[in-house]
Formats: C-alpha cells, structure tokens, sequence
C-alpha cells in the first residue's frame, strides 16, 4: 500500500475530487496547509502597503491506495493540479506499512 499527499492550488481541489472518484478512487483526506518552496511567498498591496506573504494556502490531498492503483492517483493528481504556472504544489509518495478499519478490525488493503 502507499499514501500519496498531493499539495495544490485551493481552485484545483474540486478538480482534483472529481478526476479522482471518476477514476474508482473513493477516499482521501484534505486539509488546509500553509508554506513555501521555491516560490518563497509573494507581496500583496493592501491600502497601500505592501506586505510579504511568507506562507502560501494550499491543500493537502491524502489519498491511500493499492500499489496497482498508485500510478492512476499519481496521474490523475498531475494532470488535473496542473497549471504550468510556478507553486502549482508537489506530489510525496511513501510506503504504508499498514491500515486498520476501526469498525470492523479489517487490516491492510481490505480496511481501504
């Protein structure tokens, strides 16, 4: 299994979902995230200052899937978030040891 977290633009989310489902994948997480890469933030003007905005809102896409469906999450995520434009966000792709349905106790790819 893998966990992939997406990190993306705010109007790309519901794009994101959407690709997603329409490729059988049902659940994720999101979250409201804040930071920087090599973007490094940018200036706003507001009543005539202007301030630097250290932090850029994102979205934190999680999804966990199968290793035979990890492409199709990857490939979806990509092409769906993507803009061209510089801060479009990064994909991380980690091993999950394992996952526990609570309600019923199922374990590994059968509690996804």
């Amino acid at each position: 299994m893998k966990k992939v977290e997406g990190i993306v633009r705010h109007f790309k989310l519901e794009d994101v979902k959407n690709a997603l489902t329409d490729q059988g994948i049902h659940g994720m997480t999101v979250s409201e995230v804040r930071g920087f890469g090599r973007q490094k933030g940018h200036t706003e003007i507001y009543r005539g200052t202007e301030y630097a905005i250290d932090f850029v809102p994102k979205v934190k896409i999680e999804v966990v899937c199968t290793d035979e469906n990890l492409q199709t999450v990857v490939d979806t995520i990509l092409q769906t978030a993507q803009t061209g434009q510089i801060g479009d966000g990064k994909i991380f792709v980690t091993n999950l040891e394992d996952s526990i349905r609570i309600r019923t106790g199922e374990r590994g790819e059968e509690a996804l």
